[in-house]
């Protein structure tokens, strides 16, 4: 269900039609969201035998790199935490909300409309979130029903549609010419592979509370609950795929950007009041996933609030506080601001394209790092004479996830064919942005943790918190040159 949760979103219902215009055929198209499953099921294969080494820690990938990379010490958490909040903005389903609230109305769609109904339901959920830590969980669960309901109802309406049941007449007449139009523009074929990459984001979710798996194999619990959501999300995409194809024109689908859904239910059910409940499943959802998206906020403020306190990042008592409410208002002020910067700037017409490209990126670059470093830690533990481990990955599946990584990491650089961009815009502005993202952080770093410990005279040394039952943390402090105070604690007790 934690995988489940994160995987069932908006994705499924925006990104076909931009998948299927930039591949231009009914074939490629479903061949990426064929793909796209076991591409994360060899990711799933590797962070297997990863978590296997650290069977009791949570924090998946951010634990995976730190033991990879050990040095520069502290260079890893520090950067995969900033960048990972960041871009963990809530901005892409506030945008997919307000088109389908708008086409439930019979509003029209325009720029303004979009951006204020945006940041309205931006406002919304943040505020649930800062004032209650409890009520914004609740609604993450009412919303969640919404969302598995929105799905399954399309898959149900797709089958009713290929078997005849519904008004459409032919429902195979878009498969006759299966590959006709097949474009072979690596641009085309990276962008279609990182719209149902972004579909599926939500298979590791359970990865990150490994240390709280009951059991006698905590990672064969989580591991088979990555082949089971998998298994599962994969049937109901896939059904749902050829429904759109079966009941509605490719042209249309093209032209429909975040609206397919809405456009499949009004083929079906023509203007009936049925055609309406797809917007209000889809709206809701989106919400739910706004909530969620800062819920998991919520979560990850724990991460930027450790990072402060052990001195990885200024302002520590501002991401630390959690008052007046109970809740960490200084990290979920910071996203509130960023999604609100974010939607506010994107031209409306381009925002959804350009931010899931955007939360794509960076990622990858730490794909490509957590691949790698497997074999590096693989070859570490046969140098010290450590057995291997009981859940050891082919060679050929972890190679075939990094070339993955690679080709969307250098295949957006190429120029895409006229009219097949996804943004009005230079195609490549968000490989730009992710790269200066990156390179922010590691700037960051260099000041925090090199540059100013040089000018002050000390440097960061780890020091052992004894938590009391057998629990130990660790925090940074500042230790000084003989000259000076031996010790000074970056923040206090």
């Amino acid at each position: 269900m934690l995988n489940l949760g994160q995987i069932l979103g908006s994705g499924i219902f925006s990104v076909p039609g931009v998948v299927l215009d930039s591949v231009s055929s009914v074939g490629l198209s479903l061949s990426f969201w064929a793909i796209s499953p076991i591409f994360a099921l060899f990711a799933l294969l590797s962070y297997t035998e990863l978590a296997s080494y650290f069977p009791r820690r949570s924090g998946a990938e951010v634990v995976f790199l730190e033991q990879a990379y050990p040095r520069p010490r502290f260079f890893v958490p520090t950067t995969f935490a900033i960048t990972t909040v960041l871009l963990s903005f809530s901005a892409a389903n506030s945008v997919v909300f307000a088109q389908h609230a708008l086409s439930l109305f019979n509003l029209p769609i325009t720029g303004f409309n979009q951006t204020m109904l945006a940041v309205g339901v931006t406002t919304f959920s943040v505020s649930v979130v800062a004032i209650s830590t409890k009520w914004s969980l609740r609604a993450v669960n009412v919303f969640g029903i919404f969302k598995v309901l929105s799905l399954g109802f399309v898959a149900v309406t797709g089958v009713a549609v290929l078997t005849g049941f519904t008004r459409i007449s032919d429902p195979f007449a878009n498969f006759q010419n299966f590959w006709k139009g097949s474009t072979t523009n690596l641009n085309a074929l990276s962008t279609a592979l990182v719209k149902t990459n972004y579909a599926y984001i939500g298979w590791s979710n359970a990865f990150n509370v490994l240390g709280e798996v009951d059991g006698i194999s905590p990672v064969r619990t989580v591991r088979n609950a990555g082949f089971i959501s998998l298994g599962i999300v994969t049937a109901l995409f896939l059904t749902v795929n050829f429904a759109y194809i079966a009941a509605i024109p490719l042209d249309d689908i093209k032209r429909a950007g975040q609206l397919v859904g809405v456009l499949f239910f009004e083929r079906v059910f023509g203007t009936h009041w049925t055609s309406k409940i797809l917007p209000v499943l889809v709206a809701l959802s989106c919400v739910g996933n706004t909530c969620l998206t800062l819920s998991q906020t919520v979560g990850q403020a724990r991460v930027l609030r450790e990072v402060a306190r052990q001195g990885l990042l200024p302002y520590p008592t501002f991401f630390a506080s959690t008052r007046p409410f109970g809740t960490p208002l200084g990290p979920v002020a910071l996203q509130y601001a960023i999604t609100t910067l974010v939607i506010c700037v994107l031209p409306a017409r381009e925002a959804f394209n350009f931010l899931v490209d955007l939360v794509s990126y960076p990622p990858m670059v730490f794909n490509v790092a957590t691949a790698t470093g497997l074999w590096l830690y693989r070859t570490r533990r046969a140098n010290e004479g450590l057995s291997k481990s009981p859940f050891q990955v082919w060679n050929v599946v972890v190679a075939l996830w990094l070339l993955q990584c690679i080709f969307l990491l250098v295949m957006p650089w190429v120029p895409p064919e006229d009219g097949h961009a996804d943004v009005s815009f230079w195609y490549a502005t968000y490989c730009v942005v992710g790269i200066a993202l990156l390179l922010l952080c590691g700037l960051y770093y260099y000041v925090w943790i090199v540059l100013l410990p040089n000018i002050g005279g000390y440097e960061f040394v780890e020091e052992v918190v004894d938590l009391g039952g057998g629990a130990f943390t660790s925090r940074l402090v500042r230790k000084y040159k003989a000259s000076m105070p031996e010790e000074h604690p970056l923040l206090g007790s």
